[in-house]
């Protein structure tokens, strides 16, 4: 998966890793062309006291010399510019991947994992490039080369340099190989230190409810002891490398002296030829290091490009139709005939055979005991999911067969959580109509009982929303989330117990201005309330997932024991306050 994600990716910057190949092939070169020329300097000017040889041949050296860092900075520069690139384009493709997940591809990873793979496994990749683009070129023509220049230099001590290279890569291959699984597992314990954080942040008024924050802190340490644990492992192996790499080139230093020493004595070897051949032998050992280094994060980029494959190789289990139909009509019409629908790993269905219809102009309102599925139910019109059997109809076509953009102009849905992102009121109500007028904006906030409280700050619209809307109210952030459905201007609303937060009076209030504005679109409530829904056109009574019973407020009152249960518990509870 590495290797195709690097593929993938690096195509369209291909002119740019020339460009990097080079560069780094010139400054390598270079490189090794300065031992060589030092060699002859010590050789030819040094000992025989030829100044000119020496002046001249320095000033060789000083132009390479300079040369080697204009091409190895021109190859980092460009080589840092494209890894960052590819991960810029790798971490877009991650995030729209994961846009396009429905909630059930969404449950089926995790949030946390999911955050994880986004960042941190792409930070991961992007790092492997940088290393893979500025040392790709140089480790191994430095290596060979290296090898070329120092038999060139003196053919009697080239078995340093068979044995020193071959127990340098499999110091490296051991280490390598202990690493991988180390990377995976370390890997998860990010996953699973995120998921707790992630909970302890988004809970934290519930944790300090009930004071739990000696557990919690508990349950953060057990995680991240797990990850330290990992980590701790990991850098022994570290700790282990590099002392066993600065082993290998020391004793490879003094055998060379050692030996070569004895050949100088002898005269069958120049000082400057040993000079030279310890330098190849150096860069020999320094390019097989740097390769250790780009080995060593191989595994753990690897790993994390499997998991971000895991990401992008899946298909959605939502996905636009391939010849999606329009209907002929915008009216807003809904029907659900025969629909059951059951949440993956379940062994019962959330909803079984709902069958209704709302007509535009009416107000359906559903109500029901807790886990009856009214959410549920009204998450299958904007299609957050699929239902397992029957159809559920948009102005007589079935939700399957529209274009996701078709559904989102019709149908405004404001959740059950509401909420609202880091910004300003203007940029939250904008959210799904971004050319709506400052008219509008105020007309909307107006319906939705939230222009007083907007008009008490100087800021008005511009006020700051901190993310999750957590610098509000409840119930002002329940009219916010209102007003940006209404903005939309859409045929059929979905308010999924959007009331909750307000005080009877605000409620009463919101639903005239609400009747008022939404007449011509069809206006589905769910709610726990009996007060918000005693005038709407028909309510429909969920018991277990099945519709019990149906009619208006009065009719049920009369025919239905579940809703007047319902009823019953309400009022006892006002006379009691």
């Amino acid at each position: 998966m590495l290797l195709t994600l690097i593929r993938r990716y690096s195509k369209p910057y291909l002119p740019q890793i020339l460009a990097v190949i080079l560069f780094q092939l010139a400054s390598t070169i270079a490189t090794l062309y300065l031992p060589s020329l030092n060699a002859k300097i010590i050789d030819e000017g040094v000992s025989k006291g030829d100044t000119d040889y020496i002046w001249q041949t320095g000033a060789l050296m000083l132009a390479v010399a300079f040369g080697q860092v204009i091409t190895a900075v021109a190859g980092v520069y460009f080589g840092s510019r494209v890894a960052m690139s590819m991960g810029r384009d790798l971490r877009r493709e991650v995030f729209r991947k994961v846009s396009s997940f429905s909630a059930k591809d969404v449950n089926a990873f995790g949030a946390p994992t999911l955050i994880t793979r986004g960042t941190n496994d792409v930070q991961q990749v992007q790092m492997l490039m940088l290393m893979g683009l500025n040392f790709m070129v140089s480790t191994p023509i430095m290596c060979v080369g290296g090898i070329i220049m120092a038999l060139q230099e003196d053919l009697s001590l080239s078995w340093l340099v068979w044995v020193s290279v071959p127990v340098l890569v499999a110091v490296v291959g051991y280490l390598v190989v202990r690493l991988m699984p180390l990377f995976r597992s370390m890997q998860k314990k990010i996953d699973a230190i995120n998921g707790v954080l992630r909970e302890q942040i988004i809970g934290i008024r519930v944790v300090r409810a009930f004071v739990r924050e000696p557990y919690e802190v508990k349950r953060f340490g057990a995680a991240n002891k797990d990850l330290t644990e990992v980590s701790v492992k990991i850098g022994n192996l570290f700790v282990l490398m590099f002392p066993a790499i600065g082993m290998i080139l020391h004793l490879s230093t003094a055998a060379v002296l050692w030996f070569g020493g004895e050949r100088v004595d002898s005269g069958a070897m120049e000082v400057g030829a040993l000079t030279a051949f310890l330098q190849y032998l150096l860069q020999i050992l320094i390019a097989v290091m740097m390769g250790t280094f780009m080995a060593m994060m191989i595994p753990r980029a690897s790993v994390c490009a499997d998991r971000i494959g895991e990401v992008l190789d899946v298909e959605p289990s939502i996905h636009n139709p391939a010849a999606p139909v329009t209907p002929a009509e915008k009216k807003g019409r809904v029907e659900f005939r025969d629909v059951t629908f059951k949440y993956p790993g379940a062994e019962e269905p959330v909803l079984s055979n709902i069958s209704f219809s709302a007509e535009p102009g009416q107000t359906l309102a559903i109500i029901g005991s807790t886990g009856s599925g009214k959410t549920t139910l009204v998450s299958l019109l904007p299609r957050l999911y699929d239902v397992a059997s029957g159809d559920v109809l948009l102005d007589g076509v079935p939700v399957t067969e529209l274009d996701r953009d078709e559904i989102t102009s019709r149908v405004a849905s404001v959740p059950q959580k509401p909420y609202l992102f880091s910004g300003t009121i203007e940029h939250n109500l904008r959210f799904g109509k971004t050319e709506a007028t400052e008219d509008e904006l105020w007309a909307a906030l107006e319906t939705a009982q939230a222009k007083d409280f907007v008009q008490e700050k100087s800021a008005g619209l511009n006020r700051r929303i901190a993310q999750g809307g957590t610098n509000v109210s409840g119930g002002q952030r329940q009219r916010l989330c209102i007003a940006r459905a209404l903005v939309t201007q859409p045929k059929v609303y979905l308010f999924d117990d959007s009331f909750s937060a307000l005080d009877v009076a605000t409620d009463a209030r919101l639903r005239r201005a609400l009747k008022e504005k939404t007449r011509d679109a069809t206006v589905i409530i769910v709610a726990q309330r009996v007060s918000t829904i005693a005038d709407a056109d028909q309510i429909l009574v969920l018991d277990n997932g099945r519709i019990v019973d149906r009619g208006t407020h009065e009719e049920l009152l009369e025919t239905s024991p579940t809703y007047q249960e319902i009823v019953e518990s309400q009022l006892s509870a006002e006379e009691v306050a």
